[in-house]
C-alpha cells in the first residue's frame, strides 16, 4: 500500500491542476445538490418492532385517527394578570384557534375551552393542532403559518407559545465551529512556524467538510435524516480531516529537511504517513459504519453519514494534499523555533520524565482516570424532548407553562391500547382503566374510545412525573404487565414518551455488545500492525479508561449538573441515549489514531537497534509534538460546539472534547510510555506461529523507504536487516 501511496502523492503533486480541478468539481456538485434536492431533517426517533411502534402499527390499522401519525402542535396560553376565562382573553384565545383552524396543513384544532384544557386557576391552557402530513413532511409554508400565527398572538398580557413536533426545525449546523476553526488556525502556525503550512490542512478540511455535509445535505431529499446526522459528520469530519492533513504536511517538511526535492517529499509523506492516515482513517469508519448492525435506523444513519465524511478526509489528504503541497513547494517550511543549546524538546523531556517514574506515572494516570469514571455508575439514558429545548425558545417555555399549570405529566401523556375481539373490548378497556387508576404515579386517565369495527379501544394516561423521569418509566413498565391479566385483550402502551422509553432501553441493551465488537476490532487491527500482543492489550485497555473516564464526565455535568451554568447547560437529565454507542465508535478510531503515530515510531527505533526502554523516548520525542498539536487542534473543534444551543450538539461536542483530552494527553501520552517502559522488550513479543499467519501490514511506510532508500540498507548490519518490521 505504501509503494501505490507513494505514486498516487507523486502523481498528485505533477497533475496539480487536473486534481484540484477535479475536487472543485465535485464541491460545486455537492453544494449545488445541497441548495437544490435537500429535503427537511428531522428529530422523530423510531426502532421497528419495539413494543411502541407494535402498538402504533396495530393503531395505524385499526384506528388510523388515533395513530398521532401527522405531526402535532401544542400551543399554549397563559396570563400573568386575570383568567383565560375573562370575556376579552377568551376571545384573543378563540381568534387564534380560528386561524389555526385555517392554517396549511391542519386537519383540527382541539378548542381549548371545549376540550376542557385549561387548568383550574384558569392562568393556562393549550390548544392540541394535528396535521395531516408528519412532521418531516411537513412542508416550510406550514411550519412558518404556525411560527408566525404564535408569534403574533402574544400580547403583554397574554404569552403565546408551542411545542409538538410540528415546531422542530431541526438542528442546523451554526457558527460554533468557527471557534474551533480558529483555534486550529494558531496551533498549526506554532506548530509549522509558516502561514502557508498552516493554512493548507485548513484549506484541504473545509473543502471535504463542503463536499461531504453537501452530498448528507442533498440525500435529505431522498431519504429521511435526523438532524444530528448532518451536525455528527461536520463535527468530526473537520476534526479528522485537519489532523490528518497536519500527519502529512508535517512528514513533508520532515522530507524537505532531510534534503529531498519536494515532489520526491510528497510522495514520500503520502505513502508513510499517509499510510497511517488510511489506517486511523478506516478505524474510524468501520466503527462508525458498524453501527448498522445494531438494528436501529437513526443511528445507522449517523454512523454512515459521519463515516462518509471521514473517508472523504482520507482521500483528499492523499489526492488534494499532495497537489496542493505541489502548488506551496518549499513555501511551507517554517522557521524552527530555537532552544538554547542543552535543551531538549518538551516530548523529550517529558518521556524522560515518565521512563524515570514509569510506576508513578502510571497509577497517577489509572487512579485519575478511575476517579473522573465513578460518577458513570450512575448512568441514566434517555431521550430529548422539549424540556431540553433552548431555554428562551419557545418549545421548550411551552413546556414550562404546561409543567407549571397542569403538572408535568402533561408533557408526556401515555397511549394505551386495548385489542380484542369486537363486542368484549369496551369491558376490557373498562377493566383496564381500573387497574390503571390503581397504579402508583397516574394523575388522570381519560375514558376508552372504541373504533369503528369495535375491537380496538383507546385511552390517554397522564402521569404525575415528567417525559423523561425515572418513575414514567416504572409506570410505563407497570402498564404493560396488566397485558395478559385481563381475558381476551392485549395492552400495549406507546405515545412519544413511551417510543422514546423503549428507544433509550434498545440502545442502552446495545451497548455492551457494541463496545465488545469494537474492542476485538481494536485488539485485532493492532496487533496486525504492531506484530504484539501486549502492545494491543494495553492499547484496548487504554480505550476503555478513556470512555469510562468521558462517561464520568459527561454524567456529572448533564446529568448531575456540575459546572452545568459554566457550559451553558439549562436543564439537567437523563444522557440522550444514543450518545454512549456513538462516543465508542468516534473514540475508537481517534484513540486508534494517537497508538498509531506514537507507538510506530518507538516501534521503528527498536526494530533499528535501539534498546527497548530508549525506543520509548526516542519514539516519543518524534511524535510528541504533532501529536499534541492534533489533539489541541481536535478538543477545539469539539469544544467549539459546546456554545449550541441544542442540547444535544452541546453534549455531543463536551464529550468527544473530553474524550480526545483523556485518551491523548493521559492515556496515549502519560499512561502509553510508562506500560511501554515496564514491558521493555517484552512489549514486542508475538508467538511465532501466530507471526506467521498474520498477514504484513507496512502502516508507516517502512517497506517503502527501504526500496526507494536500498543504499543505505547496505549499511545496516545483517541482524538489523532481519529485524525490520514487515
Amino acid at each position: 500500500m505504501a509503494w501505490f501511496l507513494y505514486r498516487l502523492g507523486r502523481f498528485a503533486f505533477r497533475r496539480r491542476w487536473l486534481v484540484l480541478g477535479l475536487w472543485l468539481a465535485v464541491l460545486a456538485a455537492a453544494l449545488t445538490g445541497a441548495a437544490t434536492l435537500s429535503g427537511p431533517t428531522s428529530d422523530g426517533l423510531r426502532i421497528p418492532g419495539t413494543p411502541s411502534q407494535q402498538a402504533i402499527d396495530l393503531l395505524q390499522q385499526r384506528f388510523p385517527q388515533a395513530s398521532a401519525d401527522g405531526a402535532t402542535a401544542r400551543v399554549v396560553f397563559a396570563v400573568t394578570d386575570g383568567k383565560l376565562t375573562d370575556k376579552a382573553t377568551k376571545a384573543m384565545v378563540e381568534d387564534v384557534v380560528a386561524q389555526l383552524q385555517q392554517a396549511p396543513g391542519v386537519t383540527a384544532v382541539d378548542d381549548p375551552y371545549e376540550s376542557r384544557t385549561v387548568n383550574e386557576t384558569a392562568t393556562v391552557g393549550f390548544a392540541q393542532v394535528s396535521y395531516e402530513m408528519s412532521a418531516r413532511d411537513l412542508t416550510a409554508e406550514a411550519k412558518s403559518a404556525l411560527a408566525g400565527i404564535v408569534e403574533r398572538a402574544g400580547t403583554p398580557g397574554l404569552s403565546v407559545e408551542a411545542g409538538g413536533d410540528a415546531m422542530d426545525g431541526g438542528s442546523e449546523p451554526g457558527f460554533t465551529e468557527v471557534i474551533g476553526v480558529a483555534v486550529a488556525a494558531v496551533v498549526l502556525f506554532i506548530t509549522f512556524g509558516s502561514l502557508v503550512a498552516a493554512g493548507l490542512p485548513l484549506l484541504t478540511a473545509l473543502l471535504g467538510i463542503g463536499v461531504g455535509v453537501g452530498t448528507i445535505t442533498a440525500a435529505t431529499g431522498f431519504i429521511e435524516l435526523s438532524s444530528t446526522t448532518t451536525i455528527l459528520a461536520l463535527m468530526l469530519g473537520l476534526a479528522v480531516a485537519i489532523d490528518y492533513a497536519l500527519f502529512i504536511v508535517s512528514r513533508y517538511r520532515s522530507e524537505l529537511d532531510n534534503g529531498y526535492e519536494p515532489e520526491d517529499a510528497a510522495g514520500r509523506a503520502t505513502g508513510t504517513a499517509g499510510s497511517a492516515v488510511v489506517f486511523a482513517g478506516l478505524t474510524v469508519i468501520i466503527a462508525l459504519v458498524a453501527l448498522s448492525v445494531v438494528g436501529i435506523p437513526f443511528l445507522a444513519q449517523m454512523g454512515v453519514g459521519a463515516a462518509f465524511t471521514v473517508a472523504i478526509a482520507v482521500v483528499i489528504a492523499l489526492t488534494l494534499l499532495p497537489a496542493v503541497l505541489g502548488f506551496a513547494g518549499r513555501k511551507v517550511s517554517g522557521k524552527p523555533a530555537r532552544r538554547a543549546a542543552g535543551n531538549e524538546a518538551f516530548g523529550l523531556r517529558w518521556a524522560r520524565g515518565v521512563a524515570r517514574r514509569p510506576v508513578v506515572a502510571l497509577v497517577a494516570g489509572v487512579i485519575g482516570l478511575g476517579v473522573v469514571s465513578l460518577p458513570t455508575l450512575d448512568l441514566q439514558l434517555g431521550l430529548p424532548d422539549d424540556s431540553t429545548a433552548a431555554q428562551d425558545s419557545s418549545p421548550r417555555k411551552a413546556y414550562d407553562l404546561i409543567s407549571a399549570g397542569f403538572g408535568p405529566g402533561f408533557n408526556g401523556p401515555l397511549t394505551v391500547v386495548v385489542d380484542g375481539a369486537a363486542g368484549s373490548v369496551k369491558a376490557a378497556a373498562e377493566t383496564t382503566t381500573d387497574r390503571i387508576r390503581q397504579l402508583d404515579g397516574v394523575t388522570t386517565v381519560t375514558p376508552a374510545a372504541l373504533n369503528q369495527a369495535g375491537d380496538t379501544a383507546v385511552l390517554t394516561v397522564i402521569p404525575a412525573s415528567g417525559p423523561s423521569d425515572t418513575a414514567t418509566q416504572d409506570l410505563v413498565h407497570s402498564i404493560r404487565q396488566i397485558d395478559g391479566t385481563i381475558p381476551g385483550a392485549r395492552i400495549g402502551v406507546t405515545g412519544q414518551t413511551a417510543v422514546n422509553i423503549d428507544i433509550s432501553q434498545q440502545l442502552g441493551n446495545a451497548l455492551v455488545p457494541y463496545l465488545m465488537v469494537v474492542v476485538g476490532l481494536a485488539f485485532l487491527l493492532l496487533m496486525l500492525v504492531f506484530r504484539s500482543l501486549l502492545v494491543p492489550l494495553k492499547a484496548t485497555l487504554g480505550f476503555l479508561l478513556s470512555i469510562a473516564a468521558t462517561f464520568g464526565a459527561v454524567v456529572a455535568v448533564f446529568q448531575w449538573g456540575w459546572a452545568a451554568d459554566l457550559l451553558g447547560v439549562d436543564q439537567t437529565g437523563p444522557i440522550i441515549s444514543f450518545l454512549p454507542i456513538i462516543l465508542i465508535g468516534i473514540v475508537f478510531g481517534l484513540a486508534m489514531d494517537y497508538q498509531v503515530f506514537l507507538v510506530t515510531r518507538m516501534r521503528e527505533d527498536y526494530v533499528h537497534g535501539t534498546e527497548a526502554r530508549a525506543a520509548v523516548v526516542t519514539g516519543f520525542g518524534h511524535g510528541a509534538r504533532v501529536v499534541t498539536a492534533a489533539a489541541i487542534i481536535m478538543i477545539s473543534v469539539f469544544a467549539g460546539f459546546i456554545l449550541a444551543p441544542d442540547a444535544i450538539i452541546k453534549s455531543i461536542g463536551f464529550a468527544l472534547a473530553s474524550a480526545v483530552l483523556f485518551d491523548a494527553i493521559v492515556v496515549r501520552m502519560t499512561i502509553v510510555p510508562a506500560v511501554m517502559t515496564l514491558l521493555g522488550r517484552a512489549a514486542w513479543y508475538l508467538p511465532g506461529w501466530l507471526d506467521r499467519v498474520l498477514p504484513d501490514v507496512d502502516v508507516e511506510g517502512e517497506q517503502l523507504r527501504h526500496r526507494l532508500d536500498a543504499p543505505v540498507q547496505q549499511h545496516l548490519t545483517g541482524e538489523h536487516r532481519d529485524r525490520l518490521p514487515v
